[in-house]
């Protein structure tokens, strides 16, 4: 009995060093995925290369538009490298895609304060640390959240691409608090799905790529809250 005990016990403290193990390199991917982002819109915004952004009518140029659409064709293309490529290939879309990302970001250090983008940023990490600690620490079952929230998301990209015929003010400012609660519930829907699967046996090459995909959904939530509440609580120009 006592041995038995002994036996589960130290199983136990297996399981835990390792998920500890795999949530420290879960979360250093994230913050590498997103200090490449900040480091790609900083120098983008600090080069001609933002002038090329623009038309001389002050929208949009070609070029502007293939930087603002480049991220979505990578993450279309991550799922294709996740289960054809190798672990080096996986982990160098997601450092590309969040690359990209900052460069298509870069035109809002035109819009707001810098002092302002780091205020909101500290509020963003924040609320991301508290729902993602809760979301490691709760024993709810989160998974009833998955489709609500998902759902949930579908409809405000269905307003928002009307709001983008509409144009309101209004609107666009009523979704950016939606946007906000839908990403403070998926990060800790995402944080426990990510603890679960760990909890699967897989080879150290799978133990990779979930690590990366665990990466991604984290940063994925953490640079839309920040966009969000960078609606509501930056200080334009």
């Amino acid at each position: 009995m006592l041995e038995r005990n002994y036996t589960s016990a130290v199983e136990r403290n297996e399981v835990d060093e390792g998920l500890r193990s795999y949530l420290i390199s879960v979360y250093n991917y994230m913050a590498s995925g997103l200090v490449v982002t900040a480091l790609a819109a900083f120098l983008v915004a600090n080069s001609s290369l933002i002038n090329l952004m623009f038309s001389a009518q002050g929208g949009m140029s070609g070029l502007g538009w293939l930087f603002l659409l480049a991220p979505l064709i990578v993450i279309f293309g991550f799922n294709w490298v996740l289960t054809r490529g190798t672990i080096g290939q996986v982990r160098g879309v997601f450092f590309l895609y969040s690359a990209l990302m900052g460069v298509s970001l870069a035109p809002i250090a035109l819009v707001y304060t810098g002092a302002s983008m780091a205020r909101v940023f500290l509020i963003t990490a924040a609320t991301f640390g508290a729902m993602s600690l809760y979301g490691y620490t709760t024993k709810r079952d989160l998974t009833s959240w998955g489709s609500f929230l998902r759902m949930g998301l579908w409809g405000v990209i269905i307003a928002a691409i009307v709001n983008f015929f509409m144009q309101s003010a209004a609107l666009d400012y009523a979704l950016s608090f939606v946007v906000v609660g839908l990403f403070v519930g998926l990060t800790a829907y995402d944080t426990q799905k990510i603890r679960q699967i760990y909890m699967s046996y897989d080879s150290e090459d799978m133990q990779g790529r979930k690590v990366v995909v665990g990466a991604l959904s984290l940063y994925l939530d953490f640079i839309n809250l920040f966009l969000a509440l960078l609606r509501i609580m930056g200080d334009r120009r």
